[in-house]
């Protein structure tokens, strides 16, 4: 199978059987991952060698104002695309064959999990992989160690407290924390200012 014709599948939310051809050319990209996400952790990469390996990940061009801090891993990655001025913190991890979509002058936070496959909830179709994808806005920022799950869109500007599982979409210009992540408050005119830790009583 073709990579344009696999992530034209899993962009279409077709569900990946065991045994089937979808599930084998998804296990090919993912060792063809492995291999590239080791040669940007195991060694020191300039800023310009980490957007070249990846573009290489990516199957596309990145933006040169891209920056990351390794170790980064991602399950697929082809299925990345990512906007201008993007910058990922140390020891993210991106499941990304349902798609995972940044927008411009976003920042995602130390060791954040961008997820966009589920697991088929019958126990006899378990192994079934499920995508949807996951969509960043511009300007968003995600706090260390928080969770996006598949099918989630996060709106432009909004921020996602440190140690949030987010599951459902999130508007535009808000704040969300807590574990599944609800709405603290909105951000005046759309700008965003330092928000205050997350409460026991916000979650």
């Amino acid at each position: 199978m073709e990579t344009r014709e696999f992530l034209a599948r899993m962009d279409a939310g077709e569900p990946a059987r065991a045994g089937t051809g979808l599930a084998a050319k998804m296990n090919e990209l993912a060792d063809e991952a492995i291999r590239l996400c080791m040669e940007l952790n195991t060694r020191y990469t300039t800023p310009e060698e980490r957007v070249e390996i990846m573009s290489r990940l990516t199957g596309r061009p990145v933006p040169d104002s891209f920056r990351l801090f390794p170790p980064f891993t991602a399950d697929c990655g082809r299925n990345i695309v990512l906007g201008e001025r993007v910058f990922v913190n140390s020891g993210c991890r991106f499941q990304d064959q349902g798609g995972i979509r940044i927008g411009d002058d976003a920042l995602i936070g130390h060791n954040v999990v961008l997820a966009s496959l589920n697991h088929d909830l019958d126990p006899q179709r378990r192994a079934t992989t499920v995508p949807q994808p996951v969509v960043i806005g511009e300007r968003v920022w995600i706090g260390a160690n928080a969770t996006v799950l598949a099918g989630v869109t996060i709106g432009d500007g909004a921020v996602v407290a440190a140690g949030a599982v987010v599951t459902r979409d999130v508007e535009p210009n808000t704040v969300v924390g807590g574990v599944p992540a609800r709405k603290i408050r909105d951000l005046r005119d759309g700008r965003e200012r330092e928000p205050r830790p997350v409460r026991p009583e916000d979650a």
